[in-house]
């Protein structure tokens, strides 16, 4: 993008492809003339149904920016599996599309920018196919993701029926590709996390200033600064701004309570946010309160998030396996409502009864993470299956952890009435509760900390920066002091 953004080179797409074909050829059934045939995404509508001509900002389909880095929508690409040769079919278009929509790119200026073998138009595939094969077996893109239980697109054109085709190797065979980064995959990821960490302390900054009093502005905030600073023209999802008792819920920001809420200096607020760069997504959050200094009362909460991420962040690596580390976090979380004199008994017959799932952190705790913010690859075949019970069915993988994974560490604890109220009224749970301390965190809202991270054979890299303890919020939001972690990351090894 310029302007000292990162420059992602197209070797990195071309090595996802290079180890795409070695992965296909280990397959002993593969038919000798298999061409993998991937589409990517399409101009669309503001909506489903939509009559207006005016649709969102393009972003690639995921599958297939992995394998070619495209950026325009209404393209196909085509690998042979026999040579590893690869082809981009474009949309042929009219002259007068130069007169809207600027200068029309000519094959050879597309065979270039995307360094690929051969460039051809989309309505040649079924000529172009046959001439790369004589009879070739398409391998096309079916399955599920595990996460939104939405289907892959699957590549269609018009002649396809002519052909042979397979659609059900290539889904597992490039979603376990997905999970395992490479080198260059982790410098894009280093890059965009480290953008939205300035953005983040950005906002801390800005609000501790007084010049955020609606949570919109918040999200305002970060959007310009990851955009204007880092080339970042989408965000990975919708920002997550709650002040409050906003805080209290998981997916607050989307249409029905937009971000729109006064911010008030009492207030804590989790602000989870993360910039977008080149399809390569990112994932934070901060909570802080919006006076800049912490109170007694919410040092208690942030503190005990705080210990469970530490105690993850410190017994991580490849290994290890993921559910291992939810319940970690939430005996660790536990432990210190105990000691804040919250809860009550014994921490052994907590877990056994799954309090912290069924009450305080209802949710996972993280995912994997590339392409797509929730990433693929979390239940694949051969791989464990999803456990049961509140917190742990939410857990968007139960895999081993393996170098070069990245996932997100985001413990949280939140005080949500209607899980309050169930758990008073259930007798499993409500030995355990102290009514009065919780009566006084109702309204609080939560804290969630949210990490990025790269597994390594011997811990974790943190590749999001942004102040974590009491001392260095408070000091980041004052302006003044240092922050204690470094500028690349920080590392967890063993």
């Amino acid at each position: 993008m310029g302007n000292k953004t990162l420059k992602v080179p197209m070797t990195l797409f071309a090595q996802n492809r290079r180890r795409l074909v070695e992965a296909l050829k280990k397959d002993t059934g593969l038919l000798p003339n298999s061409v993998v045939l991937l589409q990517g995404g399409g101009d669309q509508g503001r909506c489903e149904g939509d009559s207006s001509d005016v649709g969102p900002v393009f972003r690639q389909e995921s599958y297939f920016h992995w394998a070619f880095g495209v950026l325009e929508p209404d393209h196909y690409g085509a690998i042979d599996v026999n040579t590893g040769r690869s082809i981009l079919f474009i949309p042929r278009l009219p002259e007068d599309y130069a007169t809207v929509m600027g200068h029309i790119a000519t094959l050879e200026e597309v065979k270039q920018s995307y360094q690929v073998d051969l460039v051809y138009y989309v309505d040649e595939i079924p000529q172009r196919l046959r001439e790369l094969q004589a009879k070739p077996n398409l391998l096309l893109l079916s399955g599920t993701n595990s996460d939104s239980g939405k289907n892959t697109r699957t590549a269609a054109f018009d002649g396809i029926s002519q052909f042979h085709s397979n659609q059900t190797v290539l889904h597992p065979v490039i979603s376990e590709l997905r999970v395992i980064k490479t080198e260059m995959e982790l410098e894009v990821l280093r890059y965009v996390s480290k953008v939205s960490s300035a953005a983040h302390m950005h906002v801390m900054r800005q609000i501790k200033a007084g010049k955020i009093t609606r949570e919109y502005q918040a999200e305002a905030e970060f959007m310009n600064y990851s955009y204007s600073n880092g080339g970042c023209r989408h965000v990975s999802y919708t920002c997550i701004c709650g002040a409050g008792s906003s805080g209290a819920v998981l997916h607050y920001g989307h249409a029905g309570a937009p971000n729109d809420q006064a911010v008030q200096t009492t207030d804590m607020v989790l602000f989870d946010m993360g910039a977008e760069y080149f399809c390569f997504c990112s994932d934070i959050t901060c909570s802080y309160p919006v006076s800049g200094k912490f109170n007694d009362k919410q040092k208690v909460i942030y503190n005990a998030v705080w210990r469970a991420t530490k105690a993850v962040l410190t017994s991580a690596k490849a290994g290890v396996a993921w559910p291992d580390m939810h319940l970690l976090a939430n005996r660790e979380v536990l432990l210190s409502l105990l000691e804040a004199g919250i809860l009550k008994g014994d921490i052994d017959e907590m877990m056994a009864v799954n309090l912290a799932g069924r009450v305080f952190q209802p949710h996972g705790l993280g995912h994997f993470m590339g392409m797509d913010v929730h990433d693929v690859g979390g239940y694949l075949e051969g791989h464990p299956d999803r456990r049961q019970g509140p917190g742990l069915r939410n857990l968007r993988t139960a895999r081993v952890l393996q170098a070069n994974m990245v996932l997100t560490v985001e413990p949280g604890c939140y005080f949500i009435d209607h899980l309050l109220d169930r758990a008073f009224a259930d007798p499993e749970l409500s030995r355990f509760l102290v009514a009065d301390r919780i009566n006084e965190y109702r309204g609080f809202g939560g804290v969630r900390i949210e990490d990025d991270v790269i597994v390594t054979e011997n811990g974790m890299e943190v590749m999001s920066v942004v102040p974590r303890t009491v001392e260095d919020i408070e000091a980041c939001m004052a302006g003044t002091g240092e922050i204690s972690m470094k500028d690349g990351g920080y590392n967890y090894q063993k």
